[in-house]
């Protein structure tokens, strides 16, 4: 399956949640008036787009609609896919160009952390980089273990200490060993304790001083995990994290399981962060890279084409 057959397989539940009722509510009009416009707002909304991403949308098509002179509701759909594509569009690559680089993984306890390392560590082991991962989040039982499985699964190396023990002494230790070792990226799990924020900032912020000292200069990238299902409480989560850690990507998992991928518009308009990943099924090979124009393909491809 080649990789736009998986983000349209993995966004059907948004898409038949979104697309296919704005195709429906086009059907139902003859002109473009400003109801069409209201009813669409209210669906984009519906849809977890949030009201201010989808009245930015809105106005943006009551403009290009009256620049172009456009009558024809059906012409909506195609303006809808290239105006959501223009606002997701930039950031989405990883920056990971020096030797070895850093990727920080947050989020909360659920959201698909573990996973997502194991996914990322499998990606770009397939690409020829020497991976090393550090299990730096040594507060929640049995993550070590967890990650260690994933190791495994995608071949790559582990530094590890005991649960309990610092998470910066392990970082410490996972950035010596990509040293030593000649590694690509070193990527450390993190604890994502949002009901104590000072102390998760505290935390990270201590890691951050281990790693600038021990790689000066050094491509860092920290990407946060959340969970597509919730929906706008990942827009909350996101800004809660943005604050405590300077966030460089978001990694949206479980988007084939919801139709509430439109929280991805959400989380672009509200905080500016692209998205780096989307998660879009349980296999290994199931983290993708995020390409704006087939995400926004996926989501208003007409559903009589599926």
């Amino acid at each position: 399956m080649g990789l736009f057959e998986k983000i349209k397989q993995g966004l059907k539940k948004t898409r038949d949640n979104i697309s296919g009722q704005i195709q429906s509510m086009l059907h139902s009009f003859t002109k473009i008036d400003e109801e069409l416009f209201e009813e669409l707002e209210e669906l984009l909304v519906m849809g977890d787009v949030g009201m201010p991403t989808a009245e930015r949308i809105c106005g943006e098509l009551r403009a290009r609609v009256k620049q172009e002179g456009i009558t024809d509701p059906a012409r909506i759909q195609s303006m809808l896919q290239e105006i959501v594509a223009g606002m997701l569009r930039g950031g989405e690559e990883l920056n990971l160009s020096t030797r070895p680089s850093v990727v920080l993984v947050i989020g909360v306890n659920g959201a698909g952390k573990t996973t997502t390392i194991g996914k990322l560590a499998f990606r770009l082991k397939g690409e020829g980089k020497h991976v090393i991962l550090g299990a730096a989040d040594t507060f929640r039982a049995a993550a070590i273990e967890q990650l260690e499985v994933w190791a495994q699964r995608a071949g790559v190396e582990m530094v590890k200490h005991t649960e309990g023990a610092d998470p910066a002494a392990v970082v410490f230790d996972a950035v010596a060993a990509g040293k030593a070792r000649g590694a690509d990226v070193v990527i450390c799990d993190t604890a994502g304790r949002l009901h104590n924020k000072k102390h998760l900032m505290d935390e990270l912020a201590k890691i951050n001083r281990v790693i600038d000292r021990e790689l000066p200069g050094c491509d860092k990238e920290v990407l946060l995990v959340l969970d597509a299902t919730t929906g706008q409480n990942a827009v909350n989560q996101a800004r809660e994290f943005q604050q405590a850690a300077g966030i460089t990507g978001i990694v949206l998992t479980k988007l084939d399981g919801t139709a509430r991928g439109g929280v991805v518009l959400a989380i672009r308009e509200h905080l500016g962060i692209p998205v780096k990943f989307i998660g879009v099924g349980e296999k290994v090979d199931d983290l993708q890279p995020f390409d704006a124009d087939a995400f926004a393909r996926a989501l208003f491809e007409r559903t009589g084409e599926e």
